[in-house]
């Protein structure tokens, strides 16, 4: 699906930005793309998996216990990003790239970082694709894409997040764009997956979109809330809890009004 291909397109284009930008990003421009990002990200995980996972469970004859796959799926996918967390090292957004490592090592940290946050975004829109196709889950290719979009909405400021610093500790801007689309190619690989294993997972659908669901919750805790509260030079900022009501309402109207 074409679909798969637009969350990545969100983090090329923002990628490209050091291409055209001197300076690294604005302290409080990050904290609002940070804040965007994760009122993006959440709204996605409730309107376009949680709700499908649990309205599919109920479906398959669970009734009042329609809870329990979109439950324990969250918990699966919190936990799983917690588990690659621990195992893979790599630097968190709001870290400081200060210490003893080589310039490589930093970058291909950031990367990481940024990569481990693309997994469960890709997976999220193959899942719903897959469901789409398959006709188990009541969504159309409309929802589908919405989440598509949205998620590419917010992968955007994502990818100048990585971009831009890696241009700044001394890369070239051409290396710090193409190290930013690395990191994005996951999304559709992972989404690509997702939908050619779909007759296999019919069965086990609902756990597998709050299983995403729980994994992009866990990008915005662990990650995208620390940068947006962030105090810098002890001055206090709202504009990325601001930006966080405008990208849960753009993801909201984007959901209901395609889905």
């Amino acid at each position: 699906a074409k679909g798969l291909l637009i969350p990545f397109l969100g983090t090329a284009l923002g990628s490209a930005c050091v291409l055209f930008m001197k300076k690294e990003l604005d302290a409080r421009l990050q904290k609002g793309l940070s804040g965007f990002a994760a009122g993006v990200m959440i709204a996605a995980a409730v309107w376009s998996l949680l709700i499908p996972s649990m309205n599919q469970a109920g479906e398959q004859g669970l009734g009042k216990l329609a809870f329990v796959p979109a439950v324990i799926g969250f918990c699966l996918g919190m936990l799983f990003l917690l588990l690659l967390d621990v195992v893979i090292p790599h630097m968190h957004l709001n870290e400081t790239v200060e210490g003893p490592k080589s310039s490589l090592s930093k970058t291909t940290m950031m990367v990481l970082a940024v990569t481990l946050h693309n997994i469960p975004e890709g997976m999220a829109v193959g899942v719903l694709y897959a469901g789409w196709y398959t006709g188990t889950v009541h969504v159309s290719s409309s929802a589908a894409l919405a989440l598509a979009i949205g998620i590419a909405i917010q992968n955007f400021p994502e990818g100048a997040i990585i971009s831009m610093p890696l241009h700044s500790k001394g890369l070239s801007k051409i290396k710090s764009c193409w190290y930013g689309i690395l990191s994005g190619i996951v999304e559709p690989a992972a989404g690509f997956v997702t939908i050619v294993l779909s007759q296999f997972i019919i069965p086990v659908l609902p756990y597998l979109l709050s299983f995403a669901a729980g994994a992009m919750i866990y990008v915005v805790v662990e990650e995208l809330v620390p940068e947006m509260a962030a105090e810098e030079d002890e001055r206090h900022s709202n504009i990325g809890t601001i930006m966080f009501m405008t990208g849960f309402s753009l993801m909201m109207v984007l959901d209901v009004a395609l889905g």
